[in-house]
């Protein structure tokens, strides 16, 4: 690492001095109801063998990518809460913004796989079991991870040998532009900048990518009402889904590269941390109601505790 810095301070909580208890309690148990809600569908999906179907393990793969993501904010976010300065180490901070990069990109990357099963079981339904046995499912879950977070590394090492000139970052966990944005005004950040637009440029095609498989399933389930009630049950779920990440990733980008300084701290706090907060609590509830295996798998669950 070429910075001669050692340390970030993270300034994000610094007009938030009275309402520390308060947020630290809030956070606590949305962390919590995030650990219980993904731990209890993986669960049920790793250990119920009729789960074992490409579905389930894609969203087993959403669950586990989401306590991976929140895990990387949450108990920093939470020890800042109780402390008095904000500070993280410089080799932290890149890995917490490797982390928080590679999360959101795999979101992506296994909303894309999802929309691809679906159109796979509702337009090509003969192809559908070769194409998406277990062993490629299991694939495709793991190249989701895997390749964003190769991807980001790259990103993540090209900022590592910038020189900051300034330890003060306003936000509330780092994230790679961020730490761009500290680099010394010499500093030659153009493969940085070259890299960001690739990668913006790979991800807005996953998303494209959705968005013409789930127009054609609209198109193909419409003069049908077997494809209509297929597309109700499993594919609503994925719409719902990719609305919430898409639109809390979009705030976050924004105010990341746009958002003016006179923009109250706290409102830009509460965009950062939308996509770490609303979709991993939303998604597994979502699947939870809307899927009818895992809605009874759930409810047994509830009724074997209660007894």
């Amino acid at each position: 690492m070429m910075s001669n810095l050692s340390v970030i301070f993270l300034s994000g909580l610094n007009e938030t001095r009275i309402h520390r208890p308060t947020l630290f309690v809030l956070s606590l148990l949305c962390y919590c109801l995030i650990l219980l809600v993904n731990v209890s569908l993986v669960v049920i999906v790793v250990l119920d063998k009729s789960l074992h179907e490409p579905m389930y393990i894609l969203l087993c793969a959403f669950c586990i990518n989401g306590l991976y993501g929140t895990t990387g904010f949450y108990p920093k976010f939470l020890w800042d809460l109780l402390s008095p300065v904000h500070i993280i180490s410089y080799s932290g901070c890149l890995i917490q913004a490797q982390v928080m990069y590679s999360f959101a990109c795999s979101d992506l990357s296994i909303l894309s796989v999802m929309a691809y099963d679906r159109y796979l079981a509702i337009c090509r339904p003969l192809e559908y079991h070769s194409l998406m046995s277990k062993q490629n499912v299991v694939l495709l879950a793991w190249f989701s991870w895997f390749t964003p977070f190769c991807i980001m590394g790259l990103n993540v090492v090209l900022t590592s040998r910038l020189r900051l000139c300034s330890p003060h970052m306003s936000r509330l966990f780092c994230v790679n532009w961020s730490i761009v944005r500290l680099a010394c005004p010499l500093e030659d950040t153009t493969a940085n900048n070259i890299v960001a637009n690739l990668i913006i440029i790979i991800y807005v095609c996953h998303g494209l990518f959705i968005v013409w498989s789930y127009m054609y399933l609209v198109k193909t389930c419409i003069n049908s009402l077997e494809n209509r009630a297929k597309f109700m049950q499993t594919c609503v779920p994925h719409l719902v889904s990719l609305i919430t990440f898409l639109v809390t990733i979009l705030f976050d980008l924004m105010n990341m590269r746009l958002a003016s300084k006179n923009l109250d701290q706290i409102f830009q706090d509460f965009i950062a941390i939308e996509f770490l907060v609303i979709p991993p609590i939303m998604n597994p509830l979502i699947y939870g109601f809307k899927l009818t295996k895992i809605q009874r798998k759930f409810n047994k669950l509830l009724t074997f505790r209660w007894k």
